[in-house]
C-alpha cells in the first residue's frame, strides 16, 4: 500500500477524501446506476475511484439493506474485494468454509449419517477462501469505501426509476425520469451511459426490449437463518443432507459463530402453482429441519429472516441496448447486470458472486471511455463476454439443482453429489471464467510461455519478494481496481536487469520510444504509470541483486515532489516454494510478458522481445493522448 506520494497526511490513508471539483449542472452527469444491490455498488464504488467521472445511484427503497439474502462469498469475489479495498474486513467477520459434510441415509437403518467429508476449496485454486458473509454487511463496506472515494458517491434513496427517452443529442443522450417518493416529485436527469442493476423485475431490461427466457423446475425451498440449539455434530460444517423421504437440506454457516443459513426442500408444485400460494410459514420451515435432521435433536429458539423460492434459472439473450436501437456511436449506451440479466438457484452461491462481476467488467470500460482513453467499441465486449459467462453458469446451476432434488439418487445412495460439487468447484470459487478472443483478449498463440495463466482468465495470484524491502507479498494484489492496465515482465534465467540484457532493452522502449503505448497512451503531466502500470519479476534471490545497477525507469520519480517508487521490481520467493515461474509454469529460459485488464483478466501473452506486438494490442482500442 502506498500512500503520502503527494505530500504527508496523518490518519486513515483509505479515508483521505481527495477535493474534486463539484459539477455545476445536477442534472447531468456521465453514468446513472440504477439500483443498490451488489452491482449498482460495485459498479458505482469502481466509478468512484475516477475524480473525472460523475456518477449518480438511485435506489427505490428508502433505506440501505438491513438484513441480506445473499450470503456466499466465491473466491473470486474476495478477489476483487481486495482489488477495490475491503477484503480484510471481510476475512476478519465472515465465516470460513473450509470443509463441506455429505449425509445419507444410512442403507440398514435409514437413519442419516455423514458418507463422506472433503475440502471446500482444492489447493492452490485461489489465496483467498470461500466465505460466509451477510449481503447488508458487503454493501455497509461498499457504501462507506465509495463514500471517500475521489469522486465521492452517496446512493439517492427513495427514488423511483420510471422510464428514459433517448434525446438524439450526442454529449447526454439518455434522458432518465424518476419519481421522488417522499416529496413526490418528478426528476428529469441527462446522462451519457445508464445502468439498470434494478433486479430481476428490471425496468431497464423491459425498456431496452429484453427479457428473461427460462423455466422453474416447479421445486419449492424455503430458506431461514436460525439460532438454535442441537446435538447434529456438523452444525458449523456446510453440509448437504439427503434422507430417505423427508427431503433435503443445505446447512450454512454463518459468521458469529452462532447463527447457521438453513435451505430446506419442500416439494414439488404442480404446473402453474406458485410458490407464494403455499402460505409457508417458520414453523412449517422448523417441522420440516426437525424431519430432516432426525434422530438427531433440533430446537429452534429464533428465526431472524425466512424466505421461500422457486428453483428456476433464467437468462437475457443481450446485456445491452445495442440490437434494435439505432446508437449514433455505434456502441452500447444503456447496460443490464445481476438479476436484471440472469437469474440463479440460491443454493450454487451464484447469483450475488455472477452480479458483481458482470459490473467488474462494466465498470473499468466505462471508466476508460469516459476518460478518452480507450474507443467505444470495447463496451461492445461487456454482453460478448458476461451473457457467455452467465449461460454456462446457469446450465452449471441447473443440473446442480436437479441433482439435489433428485428422489432416485437419494434412494440409490450413489456419490454422484459429491463428485459433480468436487468437478464443478472451480465454477463455484468463480474462477473457471474464461473470455473469448475479441479486442481485449488476443489468441493463445504464446499460451507455453506460462501455462499457469491462461490467456482470457483471471491473473492467478502467487508470492514474490519486492526487492527494496525485501516484503513477500502476493503479485495479484498490485492490479487494484483503478482502472490501470498492467504489463508484468517475467526475466529470462540470466537476466538480472543489466544494461543491454533483454529487460533493460524493453524498459528503455517503453519509456523512451514514441510508439511505446506507455508513451502514446498516458497523458501529458500524469505519473508514467497512470495508465499502463509497468512492473518487473526476477528469478534471483532478492539479496542476489544490485537494485542501484537497475534500470532507472525501474525507479520512477512521481508526484508533486518525484519521489521515486520502490515497488516496481519483484524477485522469486525461494523460501517458501515453489516460486512463482514453477507455480504459474512461466518459461524460465525465455521468460514471459504478460498483459492484464484493469479487472484482473489475462489479456495476451507473448515473448519478452515483442515489441510489436505489445504496440498493435494497445493501437487496437486505445486513444492516443496528443
Amino acid at each position: 500500500m502506498q500512500f503520502h506520494l503527494n505530500g504527508f497526511q496523518s490518519g486513515d490513508p483509505l479515508k483521505c477524501k481527495v477535493v474534486t471539483e463539484q459539477s455545476s449542472r445536477k442534472n447531468r452527469c456521465d453514468v446513472i446506476i440504477i439500483g443498490s444491490g451488489p452491482a449498482g455498488l460495485i459498479l458505482a464504488t469502481q466509478l468512484s475511484a475516477h475524480k473525472e467521472i460523475t456518477t449518480r445511484i438511485f435506489e427505490q427503497n428508502f433505506n440501505p439493506l438491513q438484513i441480506g439474502q445473499a450470503d456466499g462469498i466465491a473466491c473470486r469475489s474476495l478477489e476483487m474485494f481486495e482489488a477495490i479495498g475491503i477484503a480484510d474486513e471481510i476475512l476478519r467477520e465472515s465465516y470460513w468454509v473450509n470443509e463441506t459434510c455429505f449425509w445419507k441415509p444410512n442403507e440398514k437403518t435409514g437413519r442419516i449419517c455423514r458418507v463422506d467429508r472433503i475440502q471446500d476449496v482444492e489447493d492452490d485454486l485461489s489465496e483467498f477462501p470461500h466465505v460466509i458473509l451477510s449481503q447488508a454487511r458487503v454493501h455497509d463496506l461498499l457504501l462507506e469505501k465509495m463514500s471517500y472515494g475521489p469522486k465521492p458517491i452517496s446512493p439517492e434513496y427513495a427514488s423511483q426509476f420510471l422510464h428514459f427517452e433517448m434525446t438524439g443529442e450526442k454529449d447526454y443522450p439518455i434522458s432518465a425520469h424518476f419519481l421522488k417518493l417522499e416529496g413526490q416529485k418528478e426528476e428529469v436527469i441527462r446522462t451519457k451511459f445508464l445502468v439498470g442493476c434494478d433486479g430481476a423485475r428490471s425496468k431497464v431490461r423491459h425498456s431496452i426490449g429484453q427479457k428473461l427466457s427460462g423455466q422453474s423446475t416447479l421445486q419449492l425451498w424455503g430458506v431461514m437463518d436460525v439460532l438454535a440449539v442441537t446435538d447434529f455434530p456438523d452444525i458449523r460444517l456446510k453440509c448437504a443432507i439427503q434422507t430417505a423421504d423427508a427431503g433435503s437440506l443445505l446447512i450454512i454457516p454463518r459468521e458469529g459463530g452462532y447463527l447457521v443459513r438453513l435451505y430446506v426442500e419442500l416439494g414439488k408444485l404442480a404446473s402453474g402453482e406458485r410458490g407464494s400460494k403455499r402460505d409457508v410459514t417458520k414453523e412449517m420451515l422448523k417441522k420440516k429441519v426437525k424431519e430432516i435432521f432426525a434422530p438427531y435433536s433440533f430446537e429452534c429458539l429464533q428465526i431472524p429472516w425466512f424466505s421461500v423460492y422457486e428453483v428456476g434459472q433464467r437468462l437475457c439473450d443481450h446485456f445491452d441496448n445495442a440490437r434494435g436501437n439505432s446508437l449514433a456511436n455505434d456502441f452500447p449506451n444503456i447496460f443490464i447486470t445481476g438479476d436484471a440479466c440472469h437469474t440463479h438457484s440460491p443454493k450454487a452461491g451464484q447469483g450475488m458472486n455472477v452480479s458483481m462481476a458482470d459490473s467488474f467488467n462494466l465498470g473499468w470500460k466505462l471508466a476508460a471511455v469516459l476518460k478518452r482513453q480507450s474507443s467505444g467499441q470495447i463496451l461492445k465486449t461487456y454482453t460478448e463476454e458476461r451473457q457467455t459467462v452467465a449461460k454456462e453458469l446457469i446450465d452449471f446451476d441447473r443440473d446442480m439443482a436437479k441433482l439435489f432434488s433428485s428422489k432416485n439418487f437419494r434412494q440409490k445412495g450413489k456419490n454422484q453429489f459429491q463428485t459433480y460439487f468436487q468437478k464443478f468447484g472451480r465454477y463455484t470459487a468463480g474462477v473457471e471464467t474464461c473470455y473469448g478472443k475479441s479486442i481485449l483478449v488476443l489468441s493463445d498463440e504464446h499460451q507455453s510461455l506460462a501455462v499457469g495463466w491462461k490467456i482470457g482468465m483471471r491473473f492467478h495470484s502467487a508470492p514474490v519478494v519486492r526487492l527494496a524491502d525485501a516484503k513477500r507479498v502476493q503479485l495479484g494484489h498490485i492490479c487494484e481496481a483503478d482502472g490501470r492496465w498492467r504489463i508484468f515482465a517475467f526475466a529470462e534465467k540470466n537476466d538480472c536487469g543489466q544494461d543491454m540484457g533483454v529487460i533493460s532493452k524493453l524498459v528503455k522502449f517503453l519509456y523512451n520510444e514514441s510508439k511505446s503505448p506507455i508513451q502514446k497512451y498516458t497523458a501529458k503531466g500524469d505519473d508514467c504509470d497512470a495508465t499502463i502500470d509497468f512492473r518487473v519479476v526476477f528469478q534471483q534471490r532478492h539479496n542476489e541483486l544490485d537494485i542501484s545497477k537497475l534500470p532507472s525507469h525501474l525507479l520512477p520519480k512521481k508526484g508533486r515532489f518525484g519521489l521515486i517508487d520502490y515497488e516496481k521490481i519483484f524477485c522469486s520467493d525461494h523460501k517458501t516454494g515453489p516460486d512463482i515461474f514453477d507455480a504459474r509454469g512461466i518459461d524460465r529460459n525465455s521468460g514471459a510478458l504478460i498483459i492484464v485488464r484493469p479487472d484482473q483478466y489475462v489479456a495476451a501473452m507473448m515473448p519478452l522481445t515483442d515489441w510489436t506486438g505489445v504496440c498493435k494490442f494497445f493501437d487496437g482500442f486505445m486513444i492516443e493522448q496528443t
